[in-house]
């Protein structure tokens, strides 16, 4: 008896909710999991990274940017492969991630019971989802062509993560031409940057 009365109040909650903020809810809930699985993917490989700051005239030479390493097991012959494999998964990571959060916004300005506001703010987070991958790829054909094997970056919001292969620590010269590499294309200081190198 008091299983039935779980179940009617649990129906009439869902009822009172309604099917258009239902959706709104698991597009929300849709989006902080991939922004989750994205900020699990960069932040858990580096749990033990030991950050450098140097001081050069009273200021930082890493300019506010958050520096990081990662680190490849196995024998040399195989590292290579490793680092190849492990940007690949980082992309298909990222991609699945958007995707999944595309089709969530996609399907609410689909939907019919939606508001126009709802629908009007689903298409501005499609545009700055959109926005933010042309910008992750300007970044990384321009860190590319400053001598990195394999770059891979993610923009969220007013942060910007990127995974460079590269071996021991990197010079405040390459750390300013990066800074100044995604300043130019997303306006985000140095402050926002998190750079993570594994070799």
């Amino acid at each position: 008896m008091n299983f039935k009365k779980v179940l009617n109040t649990i129906g009439d909650f869902f009822k009172k909710m309604g099917k258009r903020n239902l959706i709104i809810a698991g597009a929300v809930i849709m989006i902080g999991l991939a922004v989750y699985v994205n900020w699990i993917f960069f932040a858990g490989d580096n749990k033990d990274d030991s950050f450098n700051y140097d001081q050069s005239a009273g200021m930082n030479t890493n300019y506010g940017t958050t520096l990081g390493t990662g680190s490849n097991t196995g024998n040399q012959n195989s590292t290579s492969a490793d680092a190849s494999s492990y940007f690949s998964s980082v992309q298909v990571s990222r991609q699945k991630a958007r995707d999944e959060a595309l089709e969530v916004l996609n399907s609410v300005v689909d939907n019919d019971n939606a508001t126009d506001q709802v629908k009007a703010e689903a298409v501005a987070e499609i545009r700055q989802i959109a926005s933010e991958m042309e910008n992750e790829a300007k970044i990384e054909s321009l860190i590319k062509t400053k001598g990195y094997a394999q770059c891979v970056a993610v923009i969220s919001g007013e942060n910007v993560s990127i995974v460079l292969q590269h071996e021991g620590e990197l010079s405040a010269a390459a750390l300013a031409q990066i800074n100044a590499i995604v300043y130019e294309q997303t306006g985000i200081s140095p402050a926002g940057i998190s750079i993570i190198t594994r070799e």
